[in-house]
């Protein structure tokens, strides 16, 4: 090989070398380029989150563990009957006030009717009352003359036995020297004997007497005490009788069985001709102009959340493109597993922590419910913004 070859050799060398060490150069730079693009993203990111977190997620706590619901009125009669009419169906709108079914009033309309006829009857018994007082009165009256003339008589009846018993003693005095005769003296004690007997007689009257005078008395003060201090109107028994009067009429108007509140019929469960019960559900109105929601948050996500803060929900049948407004009412008395059926056992050996939820109670606008009607049970998503 040539002097040529060797220094043609050895300058290609130190080319490749140079190259080499350039290239690593360029790489070095070209990562610490993407360690500090890296970086510079990681810090980004990190102050996006802190500030999301600071002004927006920190100011609103969300779950889509919610329900639509509403307070149910439930259509239950008031008397027993069969049903002779149901006039409303499942879905069907009702205001409050329309007839939603029928039951047989011909057993009302004849308690009715005796009643009416107690009243009547009972009326006319208090007037007869009140007419028998002043006849009860002439003859308390009478009583009191003929109690009068039997104390006259007693008295007449006292002053012939005191003569007779005077002329008794001086017919026995003179009995002894003759001047008076055994027939007179016979005739004086008959007197004696005639006179207290009508004494005992008498007596006998006047007690009579007294008796029917305290007799009459008696009937009249009870007549009294049926009507002191009141008319026919106001005495106390046609008050009674007007009253179960006044029952019968409702019970007659309970028949008929009318929507308690404006909403949509549900759950339907009576048929013409089936015999109810009072308190027997036969229906249910749903007032769905009135539904709320009551969104189950979880208990870490509620330290900030108070009574009347807004909320934004959105429900899974109209989609984001409905947005409804609401605003928190209050928070329910006890979690849903406080209130189970079978609750929790939390003091035993195996338990587990649970995180809890606490139902939230959402009013929702009424305008906006009109717009787009929400039925009990649908889900929805809540934001409330705890920033106030």
């Amino acid at each position: 090989m040539s002097s040529d070859t060797l220094l043609i050799d050895s300058d290609a060398g130190i080319i490749a070398d140079t190259e080499s060490h350039a290239e690593a150069a360029a790489r070095k730079a070209r990562r610490k380029r993407l360690f500090l693009a890296l970086a510079a993203a990681v810090v980004i990111l990190g102050g996006v989150y802190w500030a999301y977190d600071a002004f927006v997620a920190s100011r609103h706590v969300e779950t889509d563990n919610a329900y639509v619901g509403a307070n149910v009125a439930q259509v239950t009669p008031l008397v027993g009957g069969p049903v002779s009419a149901v006039l409303v169906d499942d879905t069907q709108a009702v205001k409050r006030g329309d007839i939603l079914l029928k039951l047989d009033d011909t057993d009302a309309k004849i308690a009715l009717a005796r009643a009416e006829a107690q009243l009547a009857l009972t009326q006319r018994r208090v007037r007869g009352l009140m007419a028998t007082d002043s006849g009860l009165g002439a003859q308390v009256a009478a009583r009191a003359a003929d109690q009068a003339r039997a104390e006259a008589q007693l008295a007449a009846a006292r002053s012939d036995l005191d003569k007779a018993r005077i002329d008794l003693r001086r017919r026995e005095a003179l009995i002894a020297s003759g001047s008076v005769s055994g027939d007179e003296l016979t005739a004086a004690r008959n007197a004696f004997n005639a006179a207290t007997a009508n004494l005992k007689a008498a007596e006998a009257m006047r007690a009579q007497a007294l008796a029917s005078r305290e007799a009459a008395t008696g009937n009249r003060q009870a007549n009294q005490a049926l009507i002191a201090n009141t008319t026919v109107e106001t005495n106390p028994e046609v008050l009674a009788a007007q009253a179960e009067r006044d029952q019968a009429r409702v019970n007659l108007a309970r028949t008929v069985i009318r929507a308690p509140i404006d909403g949509v019929v549900s759950k339907r469960a009576v048929q013409v001709g089936q015999r109810v019960q009072p308190g027997q559900t036969l229906m249910v109105v749903v007032p769905l102009q009135a539904a709320f929601v009551d969104a189950n948050f979880k208990e870490v996500q509620l330290a900030k959340v108070r009574p009347g803060q807004s909320a934004t929900l959105v429900s899974d049948l109209y989609g984001n493109g409905v947005e409804y407004r609401g605003k928190v009412v209050g928070f329910a008395g006890g979690t849903g597993a406080a209130f189970a059926v079978v609750p929790a056992q939390n003091a035993t050996g195996n338990w587990i922590k649970v995180v809890q939820r606490l139902p939230v109670r959402i009013a929702l606008d009424p305008g906006q419910l009109a717009a787009h009607p929400l039925q009990v049970g649908l889900s929805m998503t809540v934001d409330i913004d705890v920033s106030n």
